[in-house]
């Protein structure tokens, strides 16, 4: 096995904690992937993987040299890519993260618009409510909602949402309308712990309104604590973009617009530092251009 061949596969049997399905992602035999990997240990003199009967796991030494490989594999990739020119065709594998509820009802339907346009493209999406580090997860475009904290990345912005306080109009006409961040104490709140992870809801431009709560249900999925607000069961808080469609066809109405903290922007974030690879910069073009064009996002 050539070393770059081999360098593919230790970076496929890392992902997948497994010699079979590392083997599988490149379509060859546990045992060829096996044979690849006992070679580069003994070529660079160290030990990669740490093996159970049941799992393989990187060593301290593996999960540095891993960091190191990813990265020659992507400098091939955009030099295979720049001698291609631009009329080079997307293909390989692109790996993306998103917030949970963001993948779900925008990142994950372009990505398949995506991979119908160019059928030499695999996907995978990483969907988890937290900042993830694109490097150490191996990931070539990532979605942050917020402030932009990671240095060494590009971002393009393609929106904002706000940050509201929304009910069901069934709701509001048996218990009235809050009219101050206050009110909420008298009124039933379902808490979505993935967006306020404390009984503290803060208002105002700066945040700087803050007003403790005891929600009477909390619920760990955003999409559960939306559709109790539909149904007039009490009050939630949400990102603008988790009540889009709700919100324009009336089935649930946002209170307290003039305590609402300012507008976080969203941002598709990519590498920085070397050439962007055509499956990259063709998959940021149609992102770009499909979530600039949603409503609930402007």
């Amino acid at each position: 096995m050539d070393r770059l061949q081999a360098l593919e596969v230790f970076v496929a049997v890392a992902e997948a904690e497994s010699f079979a399905g590392g083997a599988r992602t490149l379509g060859m035999s546990a045992p060829s992937a096996t044979r690849g990997i006992n070679e580069l240990e003994e070529r660079i003199g160290a030990r990669l993987f740490s093996r159970t009967t049941r799992v393989v796991r990187l060593t301290d030494v593996g999960r540095t040299y891993l960091d190191d490989v990813r990265a020659i594999l992507a400098d091939l990739e955009t030099a295979n890519d720049g001698v291609s020119g631009a009329v080079g065709k997307p293909k390989g594998m692109l790996r993306l993260t998103s917030p949970v509820e963001f993948g779900r009802i925008h990142v994950a339907p372009i990505l398949a618009e995506f991979l119908y346009i160019h059928p030499e493209v695999t996907g995978s999406i990483l969907m988890v409510d937290r900042v993830v580090n694109l490097a150490e997860e191996g990931l070539d475009i990532g979605v942050r909602i917020g402030p932009l904290t990671s240095a060494g990345l590009m971002a393009v912005k393609v929106g904002q949402v706000r940050r509201v306080v929304c009910g069901a109009p069934s709701y509001f006409e048996k218990h009235g309308v809050p009219q101050t961040p206050e009110d909420l104490a008298r009124h039933r709140l379902v808490a979505a712990t993935t967006v306020t992870s404390t009984n503290e809801w803060r208002f105002g431009q700066k945040q700087n309104h803050a007003v403790k709560l005891s929600p009477q249900l909390s619920v760990t999925s955003v999409a559960a604590a939306v559709s109790l607000a539909r149904s007039g069961w009490g009050l939630t808080r949400a990102l603008s973009y988790q009540v889009g469609p709700d919100l324009e066809s009336g089935q649930l109405q946002t209170v307290l617009e003039d305590y609402e903290p300012e507008h976080l922007p969203i941002h598709l974030i990519h590498y920085e530092g070397r050439r962007v690879s055509v499956k990259v910069r063709s998959f940021l073009d149609l992102a770009r251009e499909r979530l600039r064009q949603v409503p609930s996002l402007k």
